[in-house]
């Protein structure tokens, strides 16, 4: 080697001075995609990228997110300080007078207007540790029963349909690795392709394998491309659509009546109302055809294997329960459910949506999937906690009810960590409106976000990349998130902030953790001989075996890969077929000639909820700048809107200005606006406040209203 060529590499080594590797996990979306941060300090400058890593749920895969998510999580806009509002604006402050502050606040707040008077508002985004503590903080540090958390706004319909229908919920009954040998694939209001990317190649294998897939969509979407039958209806006529389904498929003999007669209970109350409807009706109400509907049905029974696949698209609706229970009904009736090849999967969407909804930031649960209203699982949390039962609040309120209580006076403060409410409820202008009537609130976050803007004290969190604990994943797969990456500024974890607000409120004692782990130790006790039970999994296990389904309910036990293989849930082992009426679709908005236009929404690849994270990363918010409203062209020509203009869209709750987009990919009757934006381009100031009966899920995914150009 020549003296020049040692000369170049000692100079590009003398550059180069150092390189790090972090272990980590995907901050985003239910697939927790295992990844790595390289990071290269050249002479002054530091220089970042994300890889893939090996693991079973993704196999290494990244989408365009996971692969740019350190570029929010090291941005120079992150708070590094708690941040005290005086005369109106924020002044940075030190963490002891931050945590005086909210001591002196809550608890004159709470002598003046009473124990509920504090509230607390979670998040699906935290870990399960964190999650869990915060349940725990909620009803032992401040006494209250108001908590909830953002969780209501995305999964609570599957949650409560499985619930009801199965007396387990625990996102897929099966195993990824089934997907690609079953023969037919129902994917009920679900665009993986852009939601959960990395999950896609599953189905892709699939339809390689021979797999019918079957697609229920207003929009044409990358999934849908994959389907061999796409549904095309009219937003919010999904439960039609499953009874319809359900007719045909007992018109033609396509049951299991031996899986029927043994297994469930209630078929012949729900055979009664489905083979009384019209399908000529059902086409009508749902714009989709008779012939569509056979064809899907047929097939569906046919095959001796069969999955269905349900997400917001469905969920997010006044009715959405019972349209959970509508699809769950087909699998009943079929037997595809509890072997392989055949189930279902409520596919999650924020990061730890399933881990976050079983161990207590829901009004009305308790750790391990406890009701809050059961006494026994009362004293048995009271317990672990070492309180009294009686000293264990009853049950609140769901998200969007908190800020109705804030409306009404009875909530007088509220704690929010890792959310944000102001631009992900319905009635939008409503939530910011409560939230300014507050008499103190306190926001935990990354960023300055809308609705930390509102607060009074900001306190700065940790990221995905410094924070460790565990999420489960949308298998039921419980992970291990490594984070070794230094702490930015003066952030905290969020474990630490309330464990540290509890000892300044004095229930110390009750929250001494010196680490996630720790934390992690007491929720595998409080979880035990629950339905979500953890207690087998420890950290040594889940580093050693990258990843655990629950249940497990020992140390020796490798968990369950697949769940109801014998009895379901339900004390008497039999799931619970239900009657769900298509008279349900008649509370829906229904357009007319002040608001003759559906209007639904969802995601984009690009982006994350309510955008917060993603749109503070270059890579990605390049891709996608700005909110739009996606219109059929022969719609555009109608309301006199050219491509690529200013569109205002009303409904009866609000307005907003974004930017037109022509797609003959969407019905004629319907509009399509993502939800990642803010202030004007909120899509959510235009949704109603109505709620699913059952688990109170507003219906975002159906509203009705007019566009016109803006001039």
């Amino acid at each position: 080697m020549t003296d020049l060529m040692l000369n170049y590499f000692r100079q590009k080594q003398q550059k180069v001075q150092s390189e790090h590797t972090f272990d980590t996990q995907c901050p985003f979306c239910s697939m927790q995609c295992k990844m790595q941060l390289i990071e290269q300090r050249i002479v002054t400058r530091k220089k970042q990228k994300t890889v893939g890593k090996d693991n079973p749920t993704s196999e290494g895969r990244l989408c365009v997110k996971g692969m740019n998510a350190h570029q929010h999580a090291l941005h120079h806009n992150r708070l590094k300080q708690p941040l005290l509002k005086v005369n109106g604006e924020f002044q940075p402050v030190s963490w002891e007078v931050a945590y005086q502050t909210i001591q002196e606040r809550f608890q004159m707040i709470q002598n003046t207007d009473g124990q509920d008077s504090l509230s607390v508002y979670g998040s699906a985004s935290l870990t399960n540790e964190e999650a869990y503590l915060l349940g725990k903080f909620a009803r032992v540090a401040l006494g209250t029963k108001y908590i909830d958390y953002n969780g209501r706004l995305c999964m609570a319909s599957a949650a409560t349909g499985a619930n009801l229908s199965f007396g387990l919920d625990r996102g897929f009954t099966n195993t990824l690795q089934e997907v690609p040998e079953t023969r037919c694939i129902l994917l009920a209001g679900t665009n993986i392709a852009e939601c959960q990317p990395t999950m896609m190649p599953y189905f892709e294998k699939a339809k390689e394998n021979g797999a019918y897939i079957i697609a229920i969509d207003p929009r044409e979407t990358k999934t849908t491309q994959l389907a061999d039958l796409h549904l095309k209806n009219k937003p919010g006529s999904d439960i039609a659509i499953a009874n319809g389904m359900l007719k045909i498929l007992i018109e033609e003999q396509y049951i299991d009546p031996t899986f029927i007669e043994t297994r469930t209970e209630h078929f012949e109350e729900v055979e009664r109302y489905v083979t009384s409807l019209d399908l000529n009706e059902i086409a009508t109400v749902s714009g989709v055809s008779v012939d569509d509907l056979y064809q899907a049905a047929k097939v569906f029974g046919h095959e001796d294997s069969g999955m269905i696949f349900t997400a917001r698209g469905i969920e997010q609706q006044i009715n959405g329960t019972e349209t959970v229970r509508g699809f769950l009904n087909l699998l009943l009736a079929t037997g595809k459910i509890g072997k392989k090849y055949s189930g279902f999967g409520a596919i999650t969407g924020q990061g730890n949506g399933q881990g976050a909804r079983e161990h207590g930031q829901k009004a009305d649960q308790l750790p391990g999937y406890r009701s809050i209203e059961n006494p026994n699982h009362r004293a048995y949390i009271a317990d672990i906690w070492g309180i009294k039962e009686s000293e264990l609040p009853g049950k609140g309120v769901s998200a969007y009810e908190m800020f109705e209580e804030i409306e009404s006076g009875s909530i007088s403060s509220m704690f929010v960590m890792c959310s944000n409410p102001v631009v992900s409820n319905p009635n939008a202008n409503f939530i910011q409106s409560a939230l300014k009537k507050l008499k103190f609130l306190v926001v935990v976050d990354l960023f300055l976000s809308e609705t930390a803007k509102l607060a009074d004290l900001v306190l700065p969190s940790t990221s995905y990349l410094e924070d460790e604990g565990t999420v489960t994943n949308v298998e039921g797969r419980v992970m291990l998130r490594e984070a070794s990456y230094p702490i930015q500024g003066e952030a905290k974890h969020d474990w630490q902030i309330l464990c540290d607000i509890a000892d300044r409120l004095g229930k110390g004692t009750y929250f001494s953790f010196p680490s996630a782990e720790a934390i992690f130790e007491e929720l595998r006790l409080a979880s035990q001989k629950g339905k979500a039970d953890y207690s087998g999994i420890t950290y040594d296990r889940l580093r050693k075996e990258e990843g655990i389904r629950w249940p497990c309910t020992s140390k020796n036990d490798p968990g369950t890969e697949r769940l109801f293989e014998e009895t379901f849930a339900h004390p008497d082992g039999k799931a619970k077929m239900a009657v769900v009426k298509n008279q349900t679709l008649k509370q829906k908005p229904q357009p007319n000639n002040n608001y003759p236009l559906y209007l639904t929404t969802g995601r984009v690849m690009s982006h994350y909820l309510t955008g917060e994270q993603t749109r503070m990363s270059p890579s990605l918010a390049a891709r996608e700048f700005e909110a739009y409203v996606e219109m059929h062209p022969e719609t555009a020509d109608f309301f006199d809107i050219k491509e690529n203009s200013l569109v205002k869209v009303i409904s009866e709750h609000g307005w907003i200005i974004v930017r037109s987009k022509r797609s003959t990919s969407i019905r004629k009757d319907t509009v399509f606006v993502p939800f990642h934006w803010t202030e004007t381009q909120n899509v959510n100031r235009l949704v109603a406040d109505q709620l699913d009966p059952y688990c109170r899920m507003p219906g975002f995914k159906i509203s009705v209203v007019t566009i016109s150009p803006v001039r």
